[in-house]
């Protein structure tokens, strides 16, 4: 039997990426996104491999109605994949309280009820899994060209990572993040602008943004059932802009 992976924010940019890698690592995929179109139209081009879920990822019964539609379809899902998130490049003095909250509420706060829910699951039924956490460049260095909003967010992601890590390491759960740099994307230079883009791309150790491929790669390799050694781990793919 096919493995089945779970996605969120799998409906384009990097999260369609990862979705369409994994179908070609064997996967069945459950391709999740606040935006239902787009995720029907990423599951639909990965064929019957795939199926697309609306989840609000801040939703405790949004997460709860994505992980029973997975196991309802394909069965109990091996591999989580938070990917969805909220990025926004704003000074710091000019972010509203209310757009701190929606970034905190998508990218922690899903984070956390995704690790949870679905390790609720697993201990449940006593069976082991993987959780990889979508975190971020930002989340190490503070940001580069992203808002303090974005940036605590992904620091966040990082220590939940290693906390849920620590607590599930007895049960054959691994959990570890991915934290990208710039990627060649086209959602990135929308997001922080050209003039920013540029910036960015010019102080490059590599001189090339990260490919998004390489990220999913990475992801699959953290799934794998013999890397049960690799947890509360965070895998740098930045470029060299930032170097442990």
């Amino acid at each position: 039997m096919k493995p089945v992976a779970l996605v969120t924010g799998g409906g384009k940019g990097l999260g369609a990426a990862i979705a369409g890698h994994l179908v070609t690592e064997g996967y069945r995929v459950v391709v999740g996104d606040i935006d239902l179109v787009a995720a029907e139209a990423t599951a639909e081009t990965l064929g019957e491999a795939a199926f697309a879920v609306q989840v609000d990822v801040s939703s405790e019964v949004s997460v709860e109605g994505m992980l029973d539609a997975a196991e309802q379809v394909f069965g109990l899902p091996w591999l989580l994949v938070n990917n969805a998130a909220v990025m926004k490049a704003e000074k710091v003095l000019d972010i509203e309280i209310e757009t701190f909250d929606t970034v905190l509420a998508v990218n922690l706060r899903g984070t956390f009820l995704g690790c949870q829910r679905f390790a609720r699951r697993l201990r449940a039924k006593e069976a082991g899994g993987r959780i990889v956490n979508i975190g971020s460049l930002a989340g190490e260095n503070g940001g580069t060209a992203t808002g303090a909003h974005y940036a605590a967010s992904k620091g966040g992601v990082h220590t939940l990572t290693k906390v849920f890590a620590r607590d599930l390491a007895p049960h054959d759960i691994t959990v570890n993040a991915v934290a990208p740099g710039p990627l060649d994307l086209p959602s990135v230079a929308e997001t922080i602008g050209a003039e920013n883009a540029a910036r960015v791309m010019a102080n490059l150790p590599t001189g090339q943004a990260g490919n998004p491929l390489t990220v999913a790669r990475m992801v699959a390799e953290l799934a794998r059932a013999d890397a049960g050694s690799i947890t509360g781990s965070i895998i740098d793919i930045n470029s060299g802009l930032y170097m442990r």
